[in-house]
């Protein structure tokens, strides 16, 4: 009889992550604060956000290494507290940490003892595909390969979630290249849901079907990248007294806006479901995925944006 979990009937609805109010608080101020939404399975999603926007504090929440302060956190269905999430994710952290003195071999038996689900395999395959000897000392490999024996790691243990910190931020963009395909190869293969913190935006359109954008602590846009762009424009044309023309400001919400002389420029998304821009004397150009970040990143008092994939439903009490 085939595993319930497997079959998406584990209670979670379909999602891999789902967020209520999620925060924390530290002596300092709010790290993380009032964040909520949910990823749907099977997603590889960017959580993307400047230094000190809430990114390592949500992950050691998911990771259970940082304790929330208010909110729920829950993945497929079980809450972040409850020691049987352990066996559901794998994290890999931006160091990377592995025994340099290990060889790869003996890195991957570590693993084995450690999880029960193991699958030697599938680790032992994507070691071998980048042409790293299994006697090879883990301190003598290159950093492309030092990364790629990490995800052997990550993906021997068979996650359904996997959750990424900058996990090639140091490498070259040949490397980058390389373990971009690995790592979407395998989640394909898998079902592996996969939430990767990067800062390297021109990568993510290329890896990424779902968004999580947080900026001082808080979630600007959340949701997935072919809602979402669509719902952006681009509009550029003469100024009105000096800023954007009010017809537009009315009829848009305006997200970012730049005045050079007598001409402005302005990322725009409609107020309604399905609303364009309307015409007007300017004109309007479709935005890239980093041009839309950007523009939210950049005005934290612009509206935040949710897709209804990303936007949790609202649960009844019970009387």
């Amino acid at each position: 009889m085939s595993d319930p979990t497997e079959r998406g009937d584990d209670g979670s609805g379909g999602w891999a992550v789902e967020a209520r109010g999620l925060g924390k608080k530290y002596r300092r101020g709010w790290a993380l604060q009032d964040v909520s939404f949910r990823v749907p399975a099977g997603r590889i999603c960017a959580l993307v956000g400047p230094n000190g926007a809430g990114k390592s504090t949500f992950l050691g929440t998911a990771t259970r290494l940082v304790r929330p302060s208010a909110g729920t956190l829950e993945l497929f269905g079980v809450p972040v507290t409850d020691p049987a999430v352990l066996s559901r994710f794998a994290f890999l952290a931006q160091d990377k940490p592995l025994y340099k003195r290990f060889s790869v071999a003996d890195t991957l038996r570590l693993g084995r003892e450690l999880n029960p689900g193991w699958d030697q395999a599938a680790a032992e395959r994507i070691v071998r595909s980048g042409d790293i000897p299994l006697t090879a000392k883990v301190g003598t490999l290159s950093g492309g390969q030092h990364t790629r024996v990490a995800f052997a790691l990550a993906f021997g243990k068979r996650p359904r979630l996997l959750l990424l910190d900058e996990p090639m931020a140091d490498l070259d963009p040949l490397a980058r290249h390389e373990l971009s395909g690995l790592l979407m190869a395998e989640a394909a293969e898998h079902g592996t849901t996969v939430i990767m913190a990067s800062h390297v935006l021109p990568e993510l359109e290329d890896m990424c079907d779902f968004l999580l954008v947080l900026a001082g602590g808080r979630l600007r846009m959340a949701g997935d990248t072919d809602a979402l762009l669509p719902a952006h424009a681009l509009v550029t044309g003469a100024t009105e007294d000096g800023a954007v023309p009010r017809a537009l400001a009315a009829a848009c919400t305006v997200v970012e806006s730049r005045v050079t002389g007598r001409q402005f420029t302005a990322l725009v998304r409609g107020d309604a479901p399905g609303a364009g821009v309307p015409d007007g004397p300017w004109e309007t150009a479709s935005p890239g995925l980093e041009e839309v970040l950007l523009g939210y990143l950049r005005s934290p008092e612009a509206p935040p944006l949710l897709t209804a994939a990303a936007r949790p439903e609202t649960r009844l009490e019970a009387a």
